[in-house]
């Protein structure tokens, strides 16, 4: 059920606490597992599901975000190919990488790492992967298919979030979510994912009156915001399960948009930060891949 408290057995996060644990990294293990079974279920002579990264520049952190995505396929049997631009390459060589891509039947999904480095343009480019590739879900196409619930290919993070709300049998149906952030990377198609699931949703954002007041009528409370610590106990309502999107770096760790001690004295259930959501956004990478795969007739 991936409920554990910080020790890693099931119960609560601490004595002081009533929140139980929503380990991610359980849930993300068994999501992996589940991917490489059905790769090495496929006839020896099948052809292994492809997925191509692009990273423009040399970032340290997205260096750092690219290779944890290639160890991931290595470890389930998915092929990677890793795409690696200079910084000034241009948008030419990079319009010409994308479109070599789309071409190369043994890619079946592709993802352009971000930030691009200026004067690189993000949106041009993801529109530029063939939709049936778009691994991130994040091209025109692949948005307006959620919206319309239709058939298609849907970001990562929000993903994550469904698979640890489903996999830790919390009740999404008739519950109220309220959303704090309204990026085209979680909060957006996270309120779609919500609605299709018969949640009715709130999405909350800099200019929300009475936040607090907001999130403390939430049963699924998400902080997709990128801001330290933001929401504290009092933006909780008692007994809620608490989605903590964030992850910020600072002196002595990584923290979440959550003040997770605060939180974990009223919520009913909570995820940490690093371990909650993190695990799940590669492992629904990985899951997208297959799934691209399926839909491109590689394994008919």
């Amino acid at each position: 059920m991936g409920l554990t408290n910080v020790y890693g057995m099931p119960g609560r996060v601490g004595s002081n606490a009533n929140a139980q644990l929503i380990d991610g990294r359980t849930i993300g293990a068994a999501l992996r597992e589940e991917i490489a079974t059905e790769i090495a279920g496929r006839p020896a002579r099948a052809r292994r599901p492809g997925l191509a990264t692009i990273l423009v520049g040399a970032d340290p952190a997205s260096e750092v975000y690219v290779g944890s995505k290639h160890r991931a396929c290595a470890e389930v049997g998915i092929q990677s190919i890793d795409e690696r631009l200079p910084a000034n390459c241009g948008e030419d060589v990079l319009a010409a990488t994308i479109e070599r891509l789309n071409e190369d039947d043994a890619v079946d999904g592709i993802l352009l790492q971000l930030p691009l480095p200026a004067p690189l343009e993000a949106d041009r480019f993801i529109d530029l992967i063939d939709p049936a590739k778009d691994v991130d879900g994040l091209t025109a196409a692949n948005v307006g298919r959620l919206w319309l619930g239709r058939p298609g290919l849907a970001p990562c993070t929000p993903q994550g979030v469904i698979e640890l709300l489903e996999r830790s049998e919390r009740k999404i149906e008739g519950r109220e979510a309220v959303i704090v952030g309204r990026s085209a990377l979680v909060g957006k198609p996270l309120a779609a994912m919500l609605l299709a699931r018969n949640a009715t949703v709130v999405v909350c954002h800099s200019r929300t009156a009475n936040l607090a007041a907001r999130c403390r009528e939430a049963d699924i409370l998400v902080a997709a915001v990128g801001v330290p610590e933001m929401l504290g106990a009092d933006h909780v309502k008692p007994g809620a399960t608490v989605i903590d999107v964030g992850i910020n770096r600072r002196d002595d760790g990584l923290i979440g948009d959550v003040d997770f001690v605060a939180a974990s004295r009223v919520a009913g259930a909570i995820t940490p930060v690093p371990g909650g959501v993190g695990p799940l956004t590669i492992a629904c990478l990985l899951s997208n891949t297959v799934k691209a795969a399926r839909a491109r007739g590689v394994w008919s």
